[in-house]
């Protein structure tokens, strides 16, 4: 059997998953695309978060990709101009919360960013500048405790305002816009040594 892959750039907004069993309506990824049969999210993206996601209809793709050995790096929006001290704590590892007890994120890579991608505006509007100035992060991990990278700039002091996953192992975001969809023949992800 073939097997498909995806690479789409998730929009703010959406669940990422294709039947949503409450009652309440949400946006599923299927209005975006007309996807085969038995094609899955590898990994999630929180509603209000935005950016790359694979999808492919080969659950050991998704077994390898969701694997401590793929990189996922992310574009964060933050409230304040982040200090250097709180990204070397970010690259150290922070305590968050995690299922009720305390976890120590493992040592990552941060650094500020001060030229952005073309992402295109939010869905819905952050704030204005009248709240105060606001600075981006790259923050890079290849672990995925739930909201982790939003637990991780709210424990430095610095809540995240938006949230972008622009790579993930060597599949980059790049200038696909919110809601695209990519049809490719594999995915390349390139495990770490």
């Amino acid at each position: 059997m073939k097997h498909h892959h995806f690479i789409l750039h998730k929009p703010y907004g959406y669940l990422s998953q294709f039947i949503y069993e409450l009652k309440r309506k949400k946006k599923l990824l299927g209005e975006l695309h007309d996807f085969p049969e038995g094609t899955m999210a590898i990994g999630r993206l929180d509603e209000d978060s935005e950016g790359l996601l694979l999808l492919t209809t080969d659950g050991k793709m998704s077994e390898t990709v969701r694997s401590k050995k793929i990189d996922k790096e992310y574009y964060v929006q933050v409230d304040g101009i982040i200090s250097e001290e709180a990204i070397a704590q970010l690259q150290e590892g922070v305590v968050i919360g995690f299922n009720g007890t305390k976890y120590l994120t493992k040592p990552c890579k941060a650094f500020s960013i001060e030229n952005l991608p073309a992402f295109g505006a939010r869905g819905k509007k952050i704030r204005d500048e009248r709240h105060g100035p606001t600075s981006w992060v790259s923050i890079t991990v290849n672990e995925g405790k739930f909201r982790q990278v939003r637990k991780m700039t709210a424990a430095v002091g610095f809540p995240t305002l938006r949230l972008v996953r622009v790579r993930i192992g060597q599949e980059h975001l790049n200038d696909l816009q919110a809601g695209q969809v990519l049809e490719v023949s594999d995915f390349q992800l390139a495990e770490k040594e």
